[in-house]
């Protein structure tokens, strides 16, 4: 018993360990890299948990309990020199197009990052292969593991930066050889926990980060006379805050403003997203504001009450003030962002974030108010014009959002977009689409008549309002156009003739395409005609931002200056992966088929039942396949979902994956406590359990959001748990029917359900893209019932209880 009790333990760190150690690479590459880097490296790594099943079923000796000590050091080793080693290697996904050497960095890459994995799928696989009758206990130690980890990396990345967490992370593991080893493994885990220690509190240069040099941070950090200030870390992001000339934010500002802006410090977001503070104290050099092209809604007037949503170093917030405007309010999505401007650089900023703030989703924060604004300003800009990756969910532009936003305006009240100009025009259009399906669904008629757009040099200004657009309020545009030489694009009655005047384009592409958009008789036409998918964006499916058309790829690439990098970007990267790892993971479940111990490569004799037991645990393969793409499937949707009412993708992440781990792990554990909840209509349950979320789960955000984040997180882990308490029974329950019959086919069955569990949500989101997420939720129910029928074809016949 106290044996067991000692598997138990070591089960548990491990698969802590390992899971905090994937949330920690998610986050060390979305800030050395990129994030959808970060998104491929996690997706291949975790193919080492399938790895182990394949080494255990071509080399059964290695099965044996006595080496759980020796794989779970190599798992603490693994974590930490996995984290040196990746770190020293010079790869860049910017340079591949002229370095050759980047694609060798990049199979470095996979193998180093796969190791630990590959120790923690060995500690787990070996333990559920030689205690199978255990396995409702063993299962539940990994899940219960893994959720723990989940939710103890995030308070650890409060602390430090994640490559500091690292070594806290290896340390945990290192416990777990500590418990598990002998003499000398115990003398050796104890002088590597030291170690691990060490590293984590005299943090040395030679282990610091190492960030791509074309990201934001390092191009502005390189400039004369640049000064890097302070970072800061949350678990959802790093802030830098630096002194440099790159730093010169008035996005779109007329040529006709000669003189000097006001000091402003910048800061960027993980590397990548660089933006600006600008001094409160120069109020004389203010003036810049009212050359900007977001300041036109202001020009306008009736501004009394004017929300921003993410004003970020805070310039709207200034061009409000400015004008006026006695009452406005801030909605920032990142709260460190908020928390470090309102502490550090109160004085500086003019004390911004002091009042009036709060963070989250604005959206979500309207929901829960009846207050009518004049101006919803809504910035999609930081200092320099950047793509967003195009399979990131965007909440904030889906026709919902936009109902929301009109809902909450005052009858003259204006919604303010302000945009980069990123050619071929795309993100502009499809606003434009969004905003007039969200006031079509309203019953606003004529919607041409409620739309106003400039543009400068560099950047775009939408204007959305409620009611139709005045004489006098059009005046007022093409006043503050003419004398700012800003170029009309649109507003009701416009002729082509007033607009591409001074900054002039080869085809007045905007002025066509906002006309046919605006035009009832044009716009489905030209929708599905244009080069880019520009069509309204829903909740079902909030990805904004992906504008491709599988059907015009050889144009886009022509278009795009053939350049490949750009479909990576858009989101073409899910499949690249998607076919990847696919085929790692056929090599990885056929190995053991093909193994060269046995006599016949197809069907090798396993076990005690020869080849007639082969025949059965082979048919029964497809039960783990289909658990595995089940869950995955369910717990990508759930997370999607969830982002809405907890208004932030990375409390979304940890607070679903957290829910679902932990109540896994418990109805693990009492299946095998409870012999009842073995049966194969468990899996019907659970088939019935998504199809009742999948309809109620729009109720149930509706009632989580109006609560605070706390009340928020701790509503959705009760709303998730019976749902996950059901969906942690049916692996061990097969596990243990299999060893029954052929015990030796269990790391086969691990690496199967590995596999599937890592190409799932890959699948999952490409799948989204298309058919929405509750279509995908539907999808998992369908994976469950069908692995219910192979149980059901399974137990009838071999007629095992």
């Amino acid at each position: 018993m106290y044996k067991h009790l000692k598997i138990f333990v070591v089960i548990f760190l491990c698969s802590a360990a390992s899971l905090a150690y994937e949330i920690t690479l998610t986050r060390i590459f979305s800030i050395s890299l990129w994030y959808h880097f970060a998104f491929m490296i996690i997706s291949i790594a975790m193919l080492g948990i399938a790895a182990s099943g394949t080494v255990l079923s071509i080399n059964p000796k290695l099965k044996n309990l006595d080496y759980i000590g020796s794989y779970s050091l190599l798992l603490g080793i693994g974590i930490f020199m996995s984290y040196i080693l990746s770190n020293q290697i010079p790869f860049d996904p910017a340079e591949l197009t002229w370095s050759k050497a980047q694609l060798l960095y990049i199979g470095i890459y996979y193998l180093i990052l796969c190791i630990p994995f590959f120790f923690t799928g060995m500690t787990i696989a070996t333990a559920l292969s030689s205690l199978s009758d255990k396995s409702g206990l063993l299962y539940g130690a990994d899940l219960l593991g893994a959720g723990i980890g989940s939710l103890g990396i995030l308070f650890l990345l409060t602390l430090a930066g994640p490559d500091r967490a690292v070594f806290i992370v290896s340390s945990l593991a290192l416990s777990s050889s500590y418990i598990a080893g002998g003499k000398g493994i115990k003398i050796i885990s104890i002088l590597l926990i030291s170690l691990a220690l060490a590293l984590f509190l005299l943090n040395p240069s030679l282990l610091n980060l190492r960030m791509s040099p074309y990201k934001g941070l390092e191009v502005a950090l390189r400039y004369p006379g640049a000064q890097h200030l302070k970072t800061y870390y949350s678990p959802y992001s790093r802030i830098d805050v630096f002194k440099s000339p790159a730093v010169r934010f008035a996005p779109g500002m007329s040529l006709r403003y000669l003189e000097k802006l006001p000091e402003q410090i910048g800061f960027s977001i993980d590397g990548g997203e660089i933006n600006a503070i600008t001094s409160y104290g120069q109020r004389q050099a203010f003036t810049f504001l009212t050359y900007l092209p977001s300041a036109l809604a202001y020009e306008m007037g009736k501004t009394n009450n004017v929300l921003i949503l993410d004003p970020k170093g805070g310039l709207q917030v200034l061009v409000a003030g400015y004008y006026g405007s006695p009452n406005i309010y801030k909605i920032e999505g990142n709260p460190l962002l908020v928390k470090v401007i309102d502490k550090d650089f109160k004085e500086f900023s003019g004390g911004i974030y002091s009042w009036n703030t709060w963070s989250g989703l604005g959206r979500s924060w309207l929901k829960n108010n009846v207050k009518k604004f004049d101006s919803i300003d809504i910035q999609m800009m930081g200092a320099a014009p950047s793509g967003s990756f195009g399979i990131s969910e965007d909440y904030r532009f889906t026709v919902e959002a936009f109902k929301e936003y009109l809902n909450h305006l005052t009858p003259e009240g204006v919604i303010s977009i302000n945009l980069f100009i990123l050619p071929p025009p795309r993100i502009e259009l499809r606003i434009l689409n969004t905003a007039v399906s969200a006031m079509d669904d309203l019953g606003i008629e004529n919607s041409n008549r409620h739309i106003a757009a400039i543009r400068s040099w560099g950047s775009i200004c939408i204007l959305v309002k409620k009611s139709p657009f005045g004489i006098s309020e059009i005046e007022v545009i093409k006043k503050f156009s003419r004398d700012r030489r800003f170029d009309l694009i649109y507003y009701p009655g416009i002729t082509e003739e007033e607009t591409n005047i001074y900054i002039r384009m080869p085809s007045n592409e905007y002025f066509k395409t906002f006309g046919d958009i605006l035009n009832p008789l044009t716009r489905g036409q030209f929708i599905t005609n244009y080069l880019f998918d520009i069509s309204p964006v829903h909740d079902e499916n909030p990805f904004f931002h992906y504008y491709l058309k599988a059907g015009n790829i050889k144009d886009t690439y022509k278009i795009m200056g053939e350049k490949w990098q750009y479909f990576i970007e858009e989101g073409y990267i899910l499949p690249a992966v998607f076919i990847q790892v696919l085929s790692l993971s056929l090599i990885l479940i056929l190995l053991p088929a093909f193994s060269r111990k046995n006599k016949n490569p197809l069907l090798p004799p396993f076990g005690r039942g020869g080849m007639a037991g082969f025949d059965a645990g082979f048919l029964f393969l497809p039960y783990f396949l289909f658990l595995g793409l089940g869950y995955m499937f369910v717990e990508i949707s759930l997370i999607q979902k969830i982002i809405l009412p907890l208004e932030n993708t990375f409390f979304a992440v940890a607070t679903v994956i957290t829910s679902l781990l932990i109540s896994s792990g418990a109805g693990s554990l009492l299946s095998y406590k409870i012999s009842g909840l073995r049966s194969p209509f468990i899996l019907m349950a659970i088939t019935l359990l998504i199809l009742v979320y999948s309809l109620v789960l729009p109720v149930i955000s509706d009632i989580i959001v109006t609560y605070q984040i706390a009340v928020k997180i701790f509503l959705t882990f009760i709303f998730i748990m019976p749902l996950g308490l059901f969906m942690g029974i049916p692996f061990p329950t097969g596990l243990k029917i299999l060893s029954e019959r052929n015990e030796s086919m269990i790391p086969w069955a691990w690496a199967i359900n590995g596999c599937f569990s890592v190409l799932a949500p890959v699948l999952a989101v490409m799948l989204s893209i298309v058919i929405g997420f509750k279509m995908v939720l539907w999808l998992g129910a369908l994976t469950y019932f069908m692995a219910f029928l192979n149980l059901k074809r399974f137990l009838r016949d071999n007629r095992l209880p």
